[in-house]
């Protein structure tokens, strides 16, 4: 099992997060602030604007032309930026 399908499983009661977060598509702001919450990301809509243009940031959809974040797919693409929990500067992979 993943990263992805791990956290899946265990969404049920591991956070309470508040109701504008538990919708199927969030807009670039309530993302934003999903990310904070859930992961303590801290990162200003107008960069994840930015990485929509040069890439590197979190898997959307559009509906027109108002980008829309899942929280599974900002889940996975924090999981990717994350690195593993080390003890000391030795063990940080290259």
């Amino acid at each position: 099992m993943d990263d992805v399908e791990r956290l899946a499983s265990a969404r049920t009661g591991e956070l309470c997060l508040p109701e504008k977060f538990n919708r199927p598509r969030l807009r670039r702001k309530v993302a934003a602030e999903y990310l904070e919450l859930r992961w303590g990301i801290t990162i200003a809509p107008s960069t994840m604007a930015k990485w929509a243009c040069t890439g590197g940031g979190p898997e959307y959809q559009l509906m027109n032309r108002t980008p829309l974040y899942t929280p599974v797919g900002l889940d996975a693409w924090a999981l990717k930026k994350l690195g593993p929990a080390i003890t000391n500067t030795s063990q940080m992979v290259k």
